[in-house]
Parts: structure tokens; sequence; C-alpha cells
């Protein structure tokens, strides 16, 4: 595809023209799974029914198995097996089922055909477990094999009452018993209480009810599994909507009536995260009101997951979808810096030139956390905090209340420049808080110790704005400060490979098997021109795909193939990861 940034420029994110150009760069990869798990018609179905002897799960309580193995909806295999329980059977229990005591006498314990029923539900990891009411069977199930010692397999379960419920309507069925389900059904085989025959009865109602969930939209395992869940039936009917979207990473969009976008997302496979917004449960008010306005969903497929991350926070500042929580205008983010004057003091600016980043920290996620750390250094250092600008010399003007208390040197007064003062505030703008975060840290504590838990809450959320504004300024210098990086990630069995210029993901692309990353990373850093060097910090990029590309740069297994500034990315963190921050202050220190 191709993308415009913030400035205009044309990005070619993807590398479609390698292809025609002869080279080897892979195209997007397909899955040659169905990325929503096999269709219903292709799962195989156990359909398993138990006779016990009333008592709790355990080594004696079952005294028959029946199951049924289906697909396609076709019996496949079938097993069946009295049990003998090693207790009486009750009687009331005989009349129900017909099983007497002399019936189970010489049949096999329950440790001889468990391993035999295990071995009959076999090592297909999709096959899936049915019952009417599952919990009862399971349950008697789970109870003989912890007697014995050993595991039953972890498969799927499916309940018939559950989806007879959402089925069948009270004016169909009176109620949800397997009886009165398979003669509304039209079961072959009517329930008796014998495990075999309700098995079969319930084969019958599964397939009825998987016949009736097709027309909403249950067509696959993954729609089956959340079959049960409260989503509205016309909600389900629009799973339709994700059809022919990219089955690999990228970027999705819910169009309104209208032809607005509602809401931007991306997910490493989209169609299967798409057609999830339809056939899961959404708690989220907002999520579901969009999805009930939607009318279309676009797609847009990309080279590798991080393009598709990249991608959505360009669309989001793009578009400003109303659904989309993400903050926009990212690129106006606040930093702070020095006033040019006789006599400095802090300030929050949203325009910081590229020459003179290391004189600024940032940026920051509100104007708020930068007048936080604002404080912080201030408070720290002793610097002076009033907002007038004072001349060179003093005019006569009395000190404020900060000089009385001993907080502030007042220049105002005397003219003396607080050199002391902004070579330490200068030594934070660059990166380096750790005097001031640990001073802090040990107000903090000291405040905690004291009971002072409103100021102690204040100190740490100062602390944190500082350190977390430390933190993205060695996000941003290091990668705005490059001009040009090419590096590569091994996913396994192909090598994920990014150009980035002063920050901005420029392509990304993905290897065929065996080829190697640095001949598509030659081929990228060829095939495109250097980006304009920017003029200001945010000019081109905004710090969300900054933050974006720092964490895949950080990622273990990185190569880096060319870095043309490599002292930036080398330099340690200064910021966040060197300190460790309390979460909130404990009334226990």
């Amino acid at each position: 595809m191709t993308q415009r940034n913030s400035v205009g420029a044309s990005l070619d994110l993807t590398p479609a023209r390698y292809h025609r150009e002869g080279g080897g760069l892979a195209a997007q990869e397909q899955l040659t799974l169905d990325a929503l798990g096999p269709s219903l018609f292709d799962v195989t179905f156990l359909v398993v029914d138990l006779e016990t002897t009333g008592g709790k799960p355990g080594l004696d309580s079952i005294t028959e198995f029946g199951a049924v193995k289906v697909r396609g909806g076709e019996i496949v295999d079938e097993f069946t097996t009295l049990v003998n329980p090693g207790v009486v059977i009750p009687a009331h229990i005989t009349v129900l089922t017909g099983i007497t005591n002399s019936m189970v006498a010489f049949a096999p314990d329950i440790s001889e055909v468990m391993p035999q029923f295990i071995d009959f539900i076999g090592g297909d990891p999709d096959l899936v477990l049915v019952a009417h009411n599952a919990s009862f069977d399971m349950g008697h199930l789970r109870g003989a094999c912890a007697g014995l010692g050993i595991e039953l397999p972890k498969r799927r379960i499916v309940d018939t009452v559950r989806l007879a419920r959402k089925t069948f309507t009270r004016d169909e069925t009176p109620n949800y018993k397997l009886a009165t389900l398979a003669r509304i059904c039209g079961a072959d085989v009517q329930p008796n209480h014998r495990a075999l025959d309700d098995a079969r009865a319930t084969v019958d109602v599964l397939h009825t009810i998987l016949g009736r969930l097709g027309g909403i939209g249950v067509t696959h395992l993954s729609d089956l599994m959340t079959a049960t869940d409260s989503v509205p039936q016309h909600r389900r009917a629009k799973a339709a909507l994700a059809d022919g979207l990219p089955r690999g990473a990228g970027v999705y969009q819910f169009i309104g009536p209208g032809g607005e976008v509602l809401y931007v997302g991306t997910s490493v496979n989209v169609y299967k995260r798409v057609r999830q917004y339809f056939t899961a449960a959404e708690k989220r008010k907002r999520m579901a009101e969009m999805v009930d306005l939607a009318v279309r969903v676009d797609g847009i497929a990309t080279a590798t997951v991080l393009e598709a991350n990249v991608l959505e926070v360009r669309l989001i500042d793009e578009l400003d979808p109303p659904y989309n929580r993400r903050s926009r205008r990212t690129q106006t983010r606040p930093w702070i810096t020095l006033t040019n004057e006789p006599h400095p003091r802090l300030k929050v600016s949203r325009k910081i030139p590229r020459a003179e980043m290391d004189s600024a920290l940032g940026p920051f996620t509100s104007t708020r956390q930068a007048n936080n750390a604002i404080e912080l250094l201030e408070s720290a250092t002793g610097l002076r905090s009033c907002t007038q600008r004072l001349p060179a010399e003093p005019d006569g003007r009395g000190a404020c209340h900060l000089h009385e208390l001993g907080k502030c040197s007042a220049p105002c007064l005397n003219g003396d420049r607080q050199s002391a003062e902004i070579s330490a505030v200068e030594e934070a703008l660059g990166g380096h808080v750790r005097d001031v975060a640990d001073a802090s840290l040990a107000r903090l504590r000291a405040l905690a110790a004291e009971q002072r838990y409103e100021q102690a809450t204040g100190e740490r959320d100062r602390l944190y704005s500082l350190v977390g504004g430390a933190k993205n300024y060695e996000e941003f210098r290091s990668l705005v400060g490059n001009q040009r990086i090419v590096a590569a990630y091994s996913t396994g069995h192909r090598w994920e490979v990014v150009l980035v210029d002063y920050g901005v993901l420029r392509a990304s692309a993905l290897t065929r098997e065996g080829e190697s990353p640095e001949a598509v990373g030659e081929f990228l850093d060829a095939t495109h021109e250097p980006l304009e060097e920017p003029k200001f910090a945010s000019q081109h990029v905004s710090h969300d795909e900054v933050r974006l590309i720092s964490q895949w740069l950080l990622r273990e297994g990185v190569r880096l193939l060319k870095v043309t500034a490599p002292e930036l990315l080398s330099r340690s963190t200064r910021g966040g990861d060197a300190i460790a921050l309390p979460t909130r202050p404990s009334r226990a220190e």
C-alpha cells in the first residue's frame, strides 16, 4: 500500500516493487489453514453419554459408556460398554436405566474402560466433546480419571442444553430435556436412559442445532465456541462483513452508513479479529454500538505486524475515528525546555527544533505531565519557578514568598545568575534524571513514613511524569537522531526487515524461507531515497510511532543491518528503564 505521512510525503510501505523487478522479497504471507480453525463440516465431534449409579463422581459411579464420533454429518465410529462400578446399583436407578446389578457383574471395571475411552478420543486437538448437560458427564469423567491418577485429554466441550436454549424458543419446546428435543428434531433414535441410544439421539439434536446456527453465521469452530455468548442475532448475522479481509497482519476500518470511518484497529489476523466483533459477546457498550452501526469493514494487508501497528497510528491521527480512544495529535505533544533570557526558567513547548533536542526533555503524554516534571525539577534544583521575565540587572521589584521560604535564590533581588541550578536542570533535560529521581524517591518514602499520604501521592505523580518524559526522550533521540536504520528480526523461518528514516517507518518486508535478510535490507536501502531531514523533532513522526519502532528494535534477536548514528542507539537509557518506581505510596513503609 502507499500511505501518506503527516507531512504529505508518499511512503511505500510494501515490497511489491521488488517482486516485479524479480527480487526474492516475500509478499503478504497467506495462511494455509482457515484462520478461524476448521469449518464445522470438518470438525470431529465426539458425543458422550454416561449412565451412573446416581452417586458422586469417582471410581464407583459410572455404569455405562456410550460415545459416537461424527464428522461432516456422518457417523465415523462408536464406543459403548457397561462398567462394573464395584458397588450396588440402587433400585430406583435400575428402574430408570434398566441396568441391573447382574448386567454389570462381569463387566470390566473403570480402570480398564477409562484408558480405552481415552484411546477412543484420540490425538486430534480439534476434536470437540459434546454432551447433553455436559457438566454432569464431564464431571463423572474427570472424577474417574482423578481416582485412577490419569488425566482426561483436554478438548473443547460443547453442551447441547446451552446451545438448545439459544436455538429453540419456548414456543417450540416446553423444556430442554433430551427426550423432548429429540422428538422435536425428528431424531432417528429416541433416548431411553441407555448410554449409546442417548448419545445417538444427542447427535441428531446437535446436527439440527448446527443447521440453525449456520443461518446466523456460526460456520466455524471458533464461532461455535462463542455461540452461547450473549450476542444479538442481528449482530452475529453481520459476520459476513469479514469475508475477503486479509488472513494475515494488517489494519481494518469499520465504515458507517455515511461512508465515515468509525473505528480503526489492527491484528495479526485481520479476518479472524473482525469476525470476533460479530460472534463474541462485546462487553464494551461503545464498541457494541459501533459494530451495530457498521455497514462495511475495509482491510489493508501489511507485510509485518510492525507495519500494521504504525499504519493504525497514522490512520487514527489522520481520520480521527469517533470510536477510537487512542490520543490524537500526538505530533504536538509537549516538551519542557529552558527559556532564552538572562535568568532562564522552565517552560512547556510543543515545537522543538531538532538541533535543540539535547536541551529539551520529552515528549510528554500531556501538558499536565509536563508541568508535573517542571514542578519536580524546580523543587529539586531550586531553579526559579516564577513566570515573569527578569532583566539581567535587578529593577527594584520585590521577591516572592519562595525566597522567604528558602526555595529560591531570588535573582530578581540580587541579579545573580542561578548557574548551579541551571546546570542541574540542563543535565536533566539531557535525559540524566537519576539524581533528581533518587532525591524524589527518598522524599516520597519520608512522606509515606510520616503518613502524609496526600503529599506522597503528589510526589509520586511528579516523579512518574519526569521519568516517563526521560524514557520518551531516549526513544525519540535515538530514532529521530538517526538518518537511517535498517534492521531485521527472525520470526523463526522468516525475517522481518524494516527501514526507518528519522524515526519514520519507510518500508517493511518479509523474506522468503532461507532468503538473506541482508539482501532484502540492501534492496530496501537502495530503492528508498532518504527522507528530508526534519527541522523539528516531531515534524515527520509522532511519538506513538517512535514508541512502536523503539519497542520492535529492543526485541531480543534484532539484527542491525545499517545505522547512521549507532552511538545514539547504544546509549544506555537514563530514564524509566534505569529507575525502579513504586506503584503507589504504601502505608507499610
